[in-house]
């Protein structure tokens, strides 16, 4: 017997996900020495200058293992959203969470629900837990909650919902929101991934944590990874009713967050100008990029997050073009979006770098 026959059909079939390739590989394989990565959507301003302080001053500590229960960073995110303790799960990476919840709710015979186009981890993590991902279509790049809503069945036990949608960097509005959830029978738990919630411009974004009181099975997803420029510490949350945060405790692995990450998300918490400033060079960015992709006759969604979506005919052809032009971006062709390309926007000299080198490429293409 073949080790693959000792899993679930679904697990034994699954392809891993694939991260945005990294600045030294592409100056390995291309020997290039000016590589800009505009493909993970992360902070370009760097990680917060009070996290970067935080973390020198507990190197000391690295042979002690950390506060398993984070009870200073729970306490403080609790705090933030005027919330208990007890509503809040600290897990490695919104991704962790996103895991634990497929594990405790899913398994064969039973089925998630999303759109297509979702994040990538959704159906992975369905997959692994041996569930069936079901999917209804976009509308206009965008999340139809009412279509979504009507794939749930007798067996649907979560909703991935994605606000802003990574890759399409579209929201759902507060009424679409709010049918969804005076429709969902209780047997349906609801899960508000909101990892770009802090870009979002638009006056009718429903903020998730707003409905918790009224829904005891809607569970919040936040990430240090993004606004704060902590992606490589691997921290993010859920605030939730305190019997599902309970229920992640019973089965996440101990000491999740690392001695180093809470000692950085303690002190990022308190960096406002960070903040401040990244919402600044993000939105300088939307500007500019947008500008640019009208004049280059390129089709692109418009976004309410750090990243754009962006028709370029063939979205392989052009990221390995622009590979060799020195910026990484992300070919979309595993979001089943094939004439496309996921663009983060940088600073102001690497989004003109990126503009520069995508002319070039569709010049030559032309």
């Amino acid at each position: 017997m073949k080790l693959t026959d000792l899993v679930l059909p679904s697990v034994a079939a699954l392809k891993p996900y694939e991260p945005g390739k990294p600045i030294e590989e592409v100056q390995r394989e291309l020997g290039l020495t000016d590589v800009v990565k505009l493909a993970s959507n992360e902070n370009p301003l760097g990680p917060s200058p009070m996290a970067v302080a935080a973390l020198r001053g507990a190197i000391e500590e690295l042979n002690r293992y950390p506060d398993g229960g984070s009870v200073m960073l729970t306490r403080k995110i609790a705090a933030h959203h005027g919330v208990t303790p007890d509503h809040i799960f600290l897990g490695c990476g919104s991704v962790e969470i996103l895991n634990l919840l497929a594990y405790l709710f899913l398994r064969p015979g039973l089925n998630a629900v999303t759109s297509e186009h979702a994040f990538a981890i959704y159906e992975l993590a369905d997959a692994a837990s041996g569930a069936i991902t079901k999917t209804a279509p976009m509308k206009d790049y965008t999340f139809d909650l009412d279509a979504i809503g009507d794939l749930v069945d007798a067996h649907t036990r979560i909703i991935w919902l994605a606000n802003p949608n990574n890759p399409t960097g579209t929201i759902y509005q507060r009424e679409a929101w709010e049918r969804l959830l005076a429709r969902l029978p209780d047997h349906v738990v609801i899960v508000a991934d909101e990892a770009y919630f802090e870009f979002v411009r638009d006056p009718y974004y429903p903020n998730a944590l707003d409905y918790l009181g009224a829904q005891p099975r809607l569970i919040v997803l936040r990430t240090f990874s993004k606004i704060f420029g902590l992606a490589g510490l691997r921290v993010g949350y859920g605030v939730a009713d305190p019997v599902m945060v309970n229920l992640l405790n019973n089965v996440r692995q101990p000491f999740n967050i690392n001695l180093m990450a809470q000692a950085a998300v303690l002190a990022a918490m308190d960096d406002d100008e960070h903040v401040r400033r990244t919402l600044e060079v993000n939105l300088r960015g939307i500007e500019y990029l947008e500008g640019e992709f009208r004049r280059l006759n390129l089709a692109y969604v418009p976004t309410q997050a750090n990243f754009f979506l962006v028709d370029v005919g063939d979205g392989m052809k052009v990221f390995n073009a622009l590979l060799r032009q020195g910026v990484i971006v992300r070919p979309m062709h595993g979001y089943r979006f094939p004439r496309h390309v996921r663009i983060s926007v940088g600073l102001p000299e690497e989004n003109r770098k990126l503009i520069a080198a995508l002319e070039k490429v569709l010049h030559q293409q032309a």
